[in-house]
């Protein structure tokens, strides 16, 4: 049965561990924001602006493929970073135009953990991209914790 699910919650949280996990109990298509940007964009998006032009442009190619996918019946995992109400707005509306449920899945995970998550993938390299403390910082302060008036099925997960 078609369903869109989403992922929120800071770098490192660990949106991806979930994203994969919830596409093989839902046997659903798996997208990862950071692969494509990676492979279409190599060596591109060295700031937080240069992730925010590239991932507009992202979002206007797979929009509409994401719609028809969803129309006809499956299941999607977005590894996406659904953390502003703009954001899951987007992400509702999508799913509401193919006619299917949403649900967000809200990883609420304390700052510091996450920061010590992302000095172990850094250290690891084997993430896409590394962000450095600073720009933790900065992508930090635009969360936006989920709300229930955003019209989604919010499941919130602890760390």
């Amino acid at each position: 049965m078609a369903h869109l699910h989403l992922v929120c919650g800071l770098i490192a949280a660990g949106k991806s561990t979930r994203a994969a996990a919830l596409a093989c109990e839902h046997d659903a298509l798996l997208l990862s924001e950071d692969d494509w940007l990676a492979r279409l964009y190599p060596d591109e998006i060295r700031s937080v602006a240069d992730y925010v032009r590239c991932a507009a442009r992202l979002r206007e190619v797979l929009g509409p493929l994401l719609r028809q996918v969803l129309a006809k019946g499956m299941p999607v995992v977005l590894d996406w970073p659904a953390n502003t109400r703009e954001a899951r707005a987007w992400f509702r509306d999508l799913a509401q135009a193919a006619g299917v449920p949403c649900s967000l899945h809200y990883l609420a995970v304390d700052a510091a953990l996450c920061r010590a998550r992302l000095h172990a993938r850094n250290a690891q390299g084997t993430h896409a991209f590394a962000a450095t403390d600073a720009e933790f910082d900065l992508i930090s302060r635009h969360f936006q914790a989920p709300s229930a008036d955003e019209g989604l099925q919010i499941v919130r997960h602890e760390a």
